[in-house]
């Protein structure tokens, strides 16, 4: 299905060069930030307290969050668990206070609201638990790497592999960037964002590979250059369609989804438009750059041995 056609093929690898060294620029910049600001860990990482209350009908979880912050909170995390009843509040470590200290303090404020709540758990997660989740992250991170580029090696060929990985921790790195820049809340559910933009990224570049190889076949005279700016050009209706009604759907997470999916939703908008960029402009021209050409991928037939047709 196509949203529409275009007839005349666009030269997009004649601004690779200038792109690319903007998209260098860009990368550098994202590797400083996370270097010199770090990130702004969420309690899940930096340990904390968790409080678990009960409500007796559906809970309204922005009375909640009012209630946390007219205490002074402003890094703590509230929702459902369960049911619609049960609430879940992380609160960060506070200099001077006991995790029966916050509990008592948050019960308090939620029952001069609503009288019958109940407290059902008061428990600490110290910073060893976060410690372990960044290296379980960081080796699930590892692994998503090393499984694209086996995959492309097999699926096309090396060059392919290298710049589509290339493209992906483009991608993963200026998604890092802007949260340690903003010092926007870094939490597992973005963690679990950046994660999905790696295979939503990759999607894309096996999109526009797989085109670059359909048309080495179809169009023999053409130039490396030309195959592939007629491969981008063919696959951006698609593009158009696929990138449109999933940011539609991101974008429905950011503006009704609350605090708990506001920065997964943002981690994915930035995903999804960077990997569009990367897939285009990083990953199609380094490959063309690495000296891809018609033999990489385009197997000429066996010749039949003359010694078979005698007998």
């Amino acid at each position: 299905m196509e949203f529409f056609r275009i007839r005349r093929t666009i030269p997009f690898m004649r601004h690779a060069l200038v792109l690319n060294l903007i998209s260098l620029t860009i990368f550098v910049l994202a590797v400083f930030f996370i270097a010199t600001r770090g990130f702004h860990l969420s309690i899940e990482f930096t340990g904390g307290t968790v409080v678990e209350v009960n409500y007796p009908e559906a809970a309204q979880l922005d009375e909640v969050r009012a209630a946390v912050a007219d205490l002074g909170y402003t890094d703590f995390q509230v929702q459902n668990f369960g049911t619609s009843r049960d609430v879940m509040i992380r609160l960060p470590v506070r200099e001077g206070e006991t995790s029966a200290m916050q509990s008592e303090a948050v019960l308090g404020a939620l029952q001069a609201a609503t009288a019958d709540v109940e407290l059902r758990r008061v428990e600490f997660v110290g910073p060893q638990v976060g410690r372990e989740l960044v290296e379980n992250g960081l080796m699930a991170l590892l692994f998503v790497v090393i499984g694209i580029m086996v995959y492309l090696g097999f699926r096309f060929e090396w060059k392919f592999a290298v710049a589509g990985v290339i493209a992906n921790l483009h991608d993963v790195i200026i998604i890092l960037g802007f949260f340690a820049f903003f010092q926007w809340e870094f939490s597992l559910s973005v963690l679990a964002g950046v994660l999905a933009v790696l295979g939503y990224s990759v999607n894309e570049s096996v999109v526009i590979m797989d085109r670059i190889r359909e048309n080495f076949r179809k169009q023999r005279k053409a130039s490396v250059k030309e195959v592939i700016n007629s491969a981008i050009t063919q696959t951006m209706s698609r593009t158009v369609i696929t990138h449109g009604s999933t940011q539609m759907m991101v974008l429905s997470m950011f503006f009704f989804g609350g605090p708990t999916l506001h920065n997964f939703s943002l981690a994915l908008t930035i995903g999804i438009w960077f990997g569009i960029y990367s897939s285009i402009f990083v990953a199609a021209s380094i490959a063309m750059w690495l000296g891809v050409k018609r033999e990489d991928l385009v197997k000429a037939p066996k010749k039949e041995d003359p010694s078979a047709e005698i007998a």
